[in-house]
């Protein structure tokens, strides 16, 4: 022992920060590793979690859930109202689908309320703001989630019976998906905003843009979008935050067929104009391939992650349409001038369906130039995809990350294993201002709550017993 205590120590210290700290003073070298015990220490869901590890069952089953993923082939086949494509929303029923799990009225954040008012005006089912924020007050409107009808929606994710949706379909099992246009920047009903010029552009959407693109894809046929986003990923896009390369590439496919049509004009420049067009496309396109995954008994793939600008919600393939919500996390990120952490909203919107299938944060490799909008630094993108495929069951073999010597993007979250490493699922996204109308005031990146996690594996170990 005399020899070692007369060298200089060199000591990997592990847990309490205290003991390096005195090896320091003594003027040894000290790493100190930041370890914390599994499912923040609670003995109950550690022995759980052992036993669910090396489960032939929960093995097979998540094989089999994460084939039907990469099996599935998104591909656009057609735009429609929404009282076309869901019963629920048919003619005379009052309903409104909102983002994330589950929520009363009383208890919504202030965006996904105005949202919802503006709805409630553009229907027609109230004169004005006022009225519609009462009229919700009293339930005289159904509101349920997207992801309960197979849609998702951005930010507030507001869908009502006249909105227009993106129809796509997993041509290989045959589900469908849908999600609403996108609206653009500034004043927008996903952000709450409810004006008189939010609910005239939503008209022209639902009366001019919408019918205009569903007869440009008669005439140039059904767009494959798994491929389009793959490409997006080679061009420097994540297809969450950053849609600049695959929004470009939807416009070269689909602006030929639109040139001759009465309105071409108008509409080419609202989609030119838009960067972020194709995000509601690559959310259909990630909720069809997903929801091809789901309802796998014994699976501990993650299949949903959605905030309702209150709580976070996560849905695993082994407990089916089963929600575990936390408190959603802060958002980490960069802020529009005047505007601080104190001014925003929780973490909000279905577009973390994106993360969930192995692309948005998942894919920040790709993406290096979304730290400019997000924060951070090109390699904080490069470690979040490298971090990412600590937790998932595979690499995708068609979303590929040049960046990382064309790795795929890590995929089909295991919730086993966000709980075992700690590692919780990074997400990229805006941030909107926590009263109604005012609109996005930054962007940043956030994390899924362990405790959806911890809860859920304890669900699906019931359904194993």
């Amino acid at each position: 022992m005399n020899p070692l205590f007369q060298e200089k120590l060199q000591v990997i210290g592990l847990g309490l920060a205290g003991f390096s700290d005195n090896l320091r003073q003594a003027g040894g070298e000290v790493l100190q590793l930041e370890w914390v015990p599994p499912a923040q220490g609670d003995a109950a869901a550690n022995w759980q979690l052992a036993n669910l590890f090396n489960c032939p069952q929960i093995e097979q089953a998540n094989e089999t859930a994460l084939q039907r993923y990469l099996d599935a082939q998104p591909v656009l086949v057609g735009i429609a109202p929404a009282h076309e494509l869901i019963p629920a929303m048919a003619e005379g029923q009052r309903r409104i689908l909102h983002s994330g799990p589950p929520i009363a009225w009383a208890d919504m954040c202030g965006p996904v309320q105005g949202a919802i008012a503006g709805a409630i005006v553009f229907e027609g089912w109230a004169d004005d703001v006022s009225a519609a924020m009462a009229l919700a007050a009293q339930g005289g409107i159904a509101l349920e989630p997207c992801h309960h009808y197979a849609a998702t929606g951005p930010m507030a994710g507001i869908i009502s019976p006249s909105m227009p949706l993106w129809v796509v379909e997993n041509q290989t099992h045959g589900n469908r998906a849908f999600c609403n246009l996108n609206e653009g920047l500034g004043k927008v009903l996903r952000f709450g905003a409810n004006s008189p010029e939010v609910l005239n552009r939503l008209r022209w959407m639902g009366e001019v843009l919408a019918p205009t693109i569903a007869q440009a894809l008669a005439v140039c046929g059904e767009i494959a979008l798994k491929p389009l986003m793959a490409q997006a990923l080679q061009m420097g896009d994540e297809v969450h935050n950053r849609n600049t390369a695959a929004s470009g590439l939807f416009f070269k496919r689909i602006a030929p067929a639109i040139a001759g049509l009465p309105d071409a004009a108008a509409v080419l420049e609202f989609i030119a104009a838009n960067d972020h067009f194709f995000l509601n496309l690559s959310m259909a396109a990630c909720k069809a391939m997903l929801d091809a995954a789901a309802n796998v008994p014994g699976s501990s793939m993650v299949t949903v992650m959605a905030r309702n600008g209150v709580n976070f919600g996560i849905r695993l393939s082994g407990t089916g349409e089963r929600w575990f919500q936390a408190p959603a996390n802060p958002v980490n990120g960069l802020f529009f001038p005047g505007y601080g952490v104190e001014d925003a909203a929780a973490d909000l919107g279905d577009s973390a369906i994106t993360e969930t299938a192995g692309v948005g944060g998942f894919a920040m490799a790709a993406a290096p130039a979304i730290v400019k909008f997000v924060g951070g630094t090109p390699a904080d993108a490069l470690n979040y995809s490298r971090e990412m495929m600590e937790i998932t069951l595979t690499q995708h073999p068609v979303f590929t990350l040049p960046s990382l010597n064309f790795m795929g993007s890590g995929c089909g979250i295991d919730a086993r294993k966000v709980v075992d490493r700690g590692i919780l699922p990074v997400i990229n996204t805006g941030i909107a201002h926590k009263q109604a109308g005012v609109g996005q005031i930054g962007a940043g990146v956030t994390t899924a709550p362990l405790a959806c996690f911890i809860e859920a594996l304890a669900a699906l170990a019931d359904t194993l017993e």
